[in-house]
């Protein structure tokens, strides 16, 4: 791997902030192959990394102390992470699905992993055995009272995980079924985006840009305005903005009344999908902000890096991250002899 790639600069008081948070930041840079770990570790900086293919969504199942990570290739797969006895994150079981579900973001809902089919245009329950079950899908499309999953038609891409599905909320570029399709540069997005309630599978908030990473922080629900660079939340079928960032912003995470947002480059030949960024200025990492006010206090930055997809906040107490320090990238192997509570439970 690149050295560079894991190289870092820090602005303001980033580290400060995920201290207080007590959490240990999962990052997933997809363009990269790179899931990353961003914890403070008796009082200094600790961040480590793990190669993996194409990484996208992540789900943090606290009850079992799981981290699942989504890699969207073909066949997708789902890679399951567990704390060893030094409490390193290390993986331990891959499930695999067909490449046309194009998983994108994943979250716990009801206590089972849940995942966005974007090329079926429904949320998926992806069980242990690898099993798929469609759980979800908005009204928009379906054809003739049924779901057309035929292909992608409105990138419904993120969870707003809740109690149960009906609790949770969904975002998407649109929610028409349109001759352009997402993928193609010629895709109008500006405005189209929305977030769908689960309970009516109807929108509830309208006039987003690409929209991603929704996500509930107490009661009130959070999106990315990815195409304009902004975070905010929703009021009254409305979206308040909160913060703009340098960069498309994707992925969201809240941990200790702290909030922390992914920003990315904008790819020159989707520039029409980000319609409120200014390319040359955009940033690749992670920015940590107060909730309550929209004052950045802080921000990660990778100077040689391009794409964040998913930012998920695992309890620090759980993990301080992956096998790989930063510092040392231009590791090569992986070999490891400690176990973890699974694989204890298949050797007994």
């Amino acid at each position: 791997m690149n050295p560079a790639l894991v190289a870092c600069r820090v602005r303001g008081r980033f580290w400060q902030a995920v201290g207080r948070a007590k959490a240990t930041l999962i990052v997933t840079r997809e363009y990269e192959h790179l899931v990353m770990a961003l914890a403070v570790v008796r009082g200094r900086p600790h961040v480590t990394y793990l190669p993996l293919p194409h990484p996208s969504g992540v789900a943090v199942d606290r009850r079992r102390g799981i981290v699942h990570v989504a890699s969207t290739r073909n066949p997708n797969q789902v890679f399951d992470f567990e704390a060893a006895e030094d409490r390193t994150l290390v993986p331990v079981r891959s499930r695999y699905y067909p490449g046309r579900l194009y998983l994108h973001d994943l979250a716990m809902i009801g206590g089972r992993l849940h995942g966005n089919a974007v090329g079926a245009n429904a949320v998926v329950r992806l069980d242990s055995a690898g099993g798929v079950h469609t759980a979800w899908w908005p009204r928009c499309v379906e054809l003739r009272g049924r779901l057309d999953s035929s292909r992608n038609h409105i990138q419904l891409n993120s969870i707003a995980a809740g109690k149960g599905l009906r609790d949770s909320c969904f975002s998407a570029s649109s929610d028409e079924i349109t001759r352009e399709k997402p993928g193609d540069p010629a895709y109008p997005v500006d405005g189209r985006g929305v977030v769908f309630s689960g309970a009516t599978r109807r929108p509830m908030v309208r006039g987003l840009t690409r929209p991603h990473s929704a996500r509930w922080l107490g009661n009130r629900l959070w999106v990315d305005n990815s195409g304009y660079g902004e975070v905010g939340y929703v009021d009254d079928a409305t979206f308040r903005p909160v913060l703009r960032l340098s960069g498309w912003t994707r992925g969201l995470a809240f941990a200790g009344g702290i909030g922390f947002a992914g920003t990315s480059r904008v790819i020159p030949r989707f520039r029409a999908y980000a319609p409120g960024v200014v390319p040359a200025s955009s940033e690749c990492g992670i920015h940590a902000f107060d909730p309550r006010t929209g004052r950045v206090l802080g921000a990660l930055l990778w100077p040689a890096g391009n794409q964040v997809f998913a930012v998920a906040a695992c309890p620090a107490a759980l993990s301080p991250g992956f096998p790989f320090p930063a510092r040392e990238a231009a590791a090569r192997a992986f070999f490891y002899g400690l176990t973890t509570r699974t694989m204890e439970g298949r050797t007994r």
